[in-house]
């Protein structure tokens, strides 16, 4: 048992020098290879027509943020007030800018909180909003929460670790 002990300790015990660089910067190649791609596709159906359509959400966005008050006015999005414009604003250039910022190692730490936030809010929308079902943890089936959790665990891990040695972040010297 002393030799697999010592032989563990001697080989993958030494990728422990390795995590303060590998792990986070695994983290943020993992998200651009699994989800970059996907929040840039849902941010593009948010922009609305013409060149200040980065202004002016698409009634697509106002669906997918608030799809139980678009039913409520026929889906006019005409009818919505100012705030619904500045939540479904915000939210578009979130799914813009924060999984920039987590793949180029820019204020890494911020975006990926940014992004934690964003994915639970997108959760709640998914469940409460459009009817999906949330599912459980342990079960025999991936679910949303399986999914969501994993996701929020990557984040974590750069919210903990920061962007690693090849982002911004550190040509800054930001923690």
């Amino acid at each position: 048992m002393t030799a697999l002990i010592s032989l563990h300790n001697n080989t993958l015990g030494r990728l422990e020098l390795t995590s303060d660089w590998l792990t986070p910067t695994l983290a943020r190649v993992v998200f651009a290879a699994t989800m970059l791609v996907y929040y840039w596709n849902s941010a593009m159906t948010k922009l609305g027509n013409g060149f200040f359509g980065f202004l002016f959400p698409s009634d697509g966005a106002y669906v997918q943020i608030f799809p139980k008050a678009m039913e409520a006015v026929s889906y006019d999005s005409s009818q919505l007030g100012l705030i619904h414009w500045a939540i479904a604003l915000a939210g578009t250039w979130a799914e813009f800018l924060l999984p920039a910022m987590i793949v180029i190692g820019l204020l890494s730490r911020f975006a990926a909180l940014g992004m934690l936030a964003f994915v639970w809010v997108q959760t709640i929308v998914d469940v409460t909003g459009h009817g999906a079902a949330l599912g459980s943890y342990f079960s025999n089936a991936t679910t949303l929460l399986d999914d969501r959790t994993i996701w929020s665990f990557l984040f974590l891990v750069i919210v903990i670790n920061g962007a690693g040695p090849l982002s911004l972040d550190r040509i800054l010297k930001i923690k």
